[in-house]
């Protein structure tokens, strides 16, 4: 028989709830999932009726009808056992920390302004291949994400890693609090979500700096050396107790990059770890994901995972939808090149991922074009900041600029006219322009906010 992820018996202590409408012994109970969106529920899940824009406690009748084995509820509901609790959030925090006490599991977190999504899942490639690993299934970084993945773990899990992420003060401690991870990653600190810190990039380096809170002590904190908050995340990881690593372009760095050369599609890295000559590759070509995989390095090798397994994973690890993920289009007389980097956008990612367009050698009759929406949450000097793109644009040698919003009108104003491709207030209106545009050979990157829609324009090519 399977081992169930929870039992009635184990919901019962890590909760303190009580059942209603259960027709046999609570040991009975055998959930082989957990989940708080209706639609989603497969037989044998357990349902959260936790609120939002709209009550759980409305859908869980169709969670039942789906072949949920219980509810955790704070009230009887027709349909099937209902664990009822006072707070059905606060009891899945408990189910959380119930599951990460339970298993054996070596943990990670991760956090940072960029690049937390793709460092996760670097590590859970790693993790996969040294044993039974277990993470998020995608971007669960948040107050219900972090204990649902926690609440997901079965309990025979060897290592973990878990993406922490904030928009605001004092959001991380308590996240990182319920993980008590053995190792934390801050991938860097800029100004992201700068418009809801008064001191802006200096409260978000603070903000990022609370995953020092439950990092157990001793553990290790691999932080960026080449960031111009690493002298202080050092001092505030030292004064938790914490060991520190570091990874970059400078001496010193504990993982060092030597060398990022895109060869045939791929990047052909030599870097040091701890003095020691390593090379491999990656799918992933732009710089910036290079310097990710070091933090990598020195993640999983505190979760004892050899290094070689882990560069094996490095090199197979295949760039994300939205983060580096590459397509190649048809277009009239031949191909473009399309890398989708449309997940989300900020300064720093910007101008990195522009940075990785720089990089990669482009075929006769091409050109290296960049599409853009607009960037938000950047608070009050978010024009200036992305007029401020064109000395970044001009370095990297950009052919045509395409962009998009309210807010990339401002860096259209002031773009050179030799590399203006077209303007348009959405990213919608932007979709003909530019497939008019592109020629055979083309490089074509596209980058913006979820909320600018950068993600439609990328669609409209891959159907």
């Amino acid at each position: 028989m399977t081992t169930p992820l929870w039992t009635g018996t184990e919901l019962l202590t890590a909760t303190g709830g009580t059942f209603a409408g259960l027709s046999a012994d609570a040991g009975d109970i055998r959930a082989t999932g957990i989940t708080f969106d209706s639609r989603q529920v497969q037989p044998g899940d357990i349902f959260l009726a936790l609120s939002g824009i709209r009550d759980g406690h409305d859908f869980v009748a169709q969670a039942f009808a789906q072949g949920a084995v219980c509810a955790i509820t704070r009230k009887p509901i027709e349909g099937g056992p209902c664990l009822m609790v006072p707070d059905v959030l606060k009891a899945l925090e408990k189910l959380g920390a119930y599951a990460r006490d339970r298993a054996p599991a070596l943990r990670g977190a991760v956090t940072g302004s960029v690049g937390k999504t793709s460092v996760t899942q670097m590590v859970m490639a790693a993790l996969t291949r040294a044993g039974r690993a277990h993470s998020a299934v995608k971007s669960f970084n948040n107050h219900i994400g972090v204990p649902l993945t926690l609440a997901r773990m079965p309990a025979d899990t060897e290592r973990a890693v878990f993406e922490i992420g904030m928009n605001h003060a004092d959001e991380i401690t308590p996240l990182s609090e319920l993980v008590e991870p053995d190792a934390v990653i801050i991938t860097t600190v800029g100004a992201v979500h700068t418009e809801n810190f008064p001191d802006g990039e200096e409260g978000v380096m603070k903000a990022k700096a609370e995953i020092f809170d439950g990092l157990k002590y001793g553990g290790l904190a691999i932080l960026n050396a080449d960031n111009g908050w690493f002298a202080e995340l050092k001092d505030r990881a030292v004064e938790t107790g914490a060991r520190v690593q570091s990874f970059g372009e400078g001496e010193g760095a504990d993982a060092r990059l030597i060398s990022h050369e895109v060869v045939g599609g791929k990047a052909q890295v030599t870097a040091t770890l701890h003095g020691k000559d390593i090379a491999f590759t990656l799918a992933h070509t732009g710089k910036h994901q290079a310097l990710n995989a070091l933090s990598v390095l020195l993640m999983t090798e505190a979760l004892k995972v050899d290094t070689q397994t882990t560069l094996a994973a490095l090199s197979d690890f295949a760039a994300l939808d939205g983060r580096g993920a590459e397509h190649r289009i048809a277009v009239e007389g031949g191909h473009v090149t399309l890398i989708d980097e449309s997940y989300n956008a900020n300064p720093i990612s910007m101008v990195a991922t522009l940075n990785g367009l720089a990089g990669r050698q482009v075929p006769a009759g091409g050109r290296r074009i960049a599409v853009m929406t607009d960037m938000l949450e950047l608070g009050p000097d978010e024009a200036e900041r992305h007029a401020g793109l064109v000395p970044a644009i001009a370095a990297a040698g950009i052919d045509r600029v395409f962009v998009a919003g309210p807010l990339m009108k401002a860096l259209w104003d002031v773009l050179p006219e030799a590399q203006r491709g077209a303007y348009a207030a959405t990213a919608t209106e932007l979709v003909e322009a530019l497939k008019s545009a592109l020629r055979p050979n083309d490089i074509v990157m596209i980058k913006g906010s979820n909320g600018s829609k950068a993600g439609l324009i990328a669609k409209s090519f891959l159907g």
